[in-house]
């Protein structure tokens, strides 16, 4: 296992009680993880201060602000990547705030 995997292990098994630092080495693996699996350049998924990446396949964004955008906390994605919490709820809490019409992640959510 390496040093993400075992950041969500640790995070998963106490999530309330995790250090900062395991949230955030968790929230970044993750986050590769998502690049990988979904590589593209259409949306950009912003967890702050941890993260951000591209991905998705589509029109790619190279300037300014781009038109798909996903932006929650440290916790909640890491929720909706084991699949503790569902996209539409937490979009409908307003703990995933997504705009553009690829801003939308249930195809590869849960990731893990």
């Amino acid at each position: 296992m390496d040093r993400g995997e075992l950041a969500l292990a640790e995070w998963r098994a106490d999530p309330s009680g995790a250090p900062r630092s395991v949230l955030a080495t968790a929230v970044r693996f993750t986050l590769e993880e998502l690049a990988e699996r979904a590589p593209g350049r259409s949306v950009e998924v912003r967890v702050p201060p941890f993260g951000a990446v591209q991905c998705v396949e589509g029109p790619r964004h190279t300037r300014g602000t781009p038109t798909n955008v996903i932006e929650t906390d440290g916790v909640t994605w890491l929720r909706l990547v084991v699949g503790e919490a569902s996209w539409e709820d937490e979009e409908q809490a307003g703990r995933v705030r997504a705009s553009g019409q690829r801003a939308d992640l249930t195809e590869w959510l849960p990731l893990l």
